[in-house]
């Protein structure tokens, strides 16, 4: 496509960046200057009940500007990149025709390569051999299911953490239906996508220790607010397991094995904080794979007034 061409797509506007960056407060600010609607890019936010550890934006916030994605399945459902695809797809399009500014925010980087690049073809989910994965991870360990997939898919197992348990059973459930490694699968390109111009933002921190600091004084504030009382709540709400999507995200995952006694007080602090560093460090290096975002130092001052003054001259030019 040529730049022209690129230039008169509808235009998006993407909000990026690692946990505790920021993202929601630049949302609401250029929603106090633009016609938008948020669509989430949140693995975590989809589920209902899950407020606390995901910082999910409040009532008042939801009130002030149209959110969508958010709460829309119950936490023993799964939800893919797929589905994000399609209805972050149908989202964007409704949200246009409406006369505003759609407004993508979030940091599940794969559910923003989905919609923008499209999916690879790659086999359907099969419940039967994830539950056997899961149930060699219950005797084995992670760590040695990720050395499994470092034998008949090195590649993957390079940029695949060996805690990152959903990618990696996602990795090893490709391989054993098929009898071909994932990285053979993404390499035969891609379908689908949606078509618009994307005004790109990532918010980044310009010394990893800050952005460390906000973390846990995070984590700190969602287990003052009710973390544990939240996931003892949906226990005993739902029939949740520890394998579920769901229950692996960072802070439901140390809640839970502190409500099962493997761990303390300190412990959850501990692995709660140290596990939401590992993540944002995966997002970070994924965002400075990206070529088109404006970069923005997360902790600036200044931060609002920026990120504000490029979108709209972004947008103003695209519409020149």
């Amino acid at each position: 496509m040529t730049a022209r061409a690129r230039q008169d797509l509808p235009p998006v506007v993407v909000i990026l960046g690692p946990t505790a960056s920021g993202k929601t407060q630049v949302a609401l600010d250029l929603a106090q200057h633009l016609p938008v609607e948020v669509v989430s890019m949140d693995s975590a936010q989809v589920y209902r009940g899950m407020d606390v550890g995901t910082a999910k934006p409040g009532p008042h916030e939801r009130s002030e500007v149209p959110h969508h994605l958010i709460d829309i399945i119950d936490p023993t459902e799964r939800y893919s990149a797929a589905r994000f695809s399609a209805e972050g797809g149908a989202l964007l399009d409704a949200i246009r025709t409406r006369g505003n500014v759609p407004l993508l925010v979030g940091g599940t980087l794969l559910y923003y390569r989905a919609l923008s690049e499209g999916l690879s073809d790659l086999p359907p989910s099969h419940a039967p051999t994830r539950a056997a994965i899961e149930e060699r991870a219950g005797r084995l360990g992670w760590a040695a299911l990720h050395q499994e997939l470092a034998r008949v898919d090195p590649a993957s197992a390079a940029r695949i953490a060996p805690t990152d348990s959903q990618r990696l059973q996602r990795a090893l459930e490709v391989f054993e239906r098929s009898g071909r490694p994932l990285t053979q699968w993404m390499a035969q390109g891609r379908s689908g996508g949606a078509s618009f111009r994307e005004i790109e933002v990532s918010l980044e921190p310009a010394d990893r220790s800050v952005l460390h600091e906000r973390i846990a004084r995070r984590f700190d504030q969602m287990l003052a607010q009710g973390l544990v009382e939240e996931l003892r709540a949906l226990r005993g709400r739902y029939a949740l397991d520890p394998g579920l999507p769901a229950m692996r995200a960072v802070g439901y995952r140390q809640a839970w094995q502190y409500l099962e006694g493997q761990i303390d007080q300190a412990g959850l602090r501990a692995e709660g904080c140290a596990a939401t560093r590992q993540l944002a460090k995966r997002q970070l290096t994924w965002l400075r794979s990206l070529p088109g975002p404006r970069r923005f130092h997360c902790e600036a001052p200044d931060l609002l007034p920026e990120v504000r003054r490029f979108v709209l001259t972004a947008l103003k030019d695209g519409a020149a």
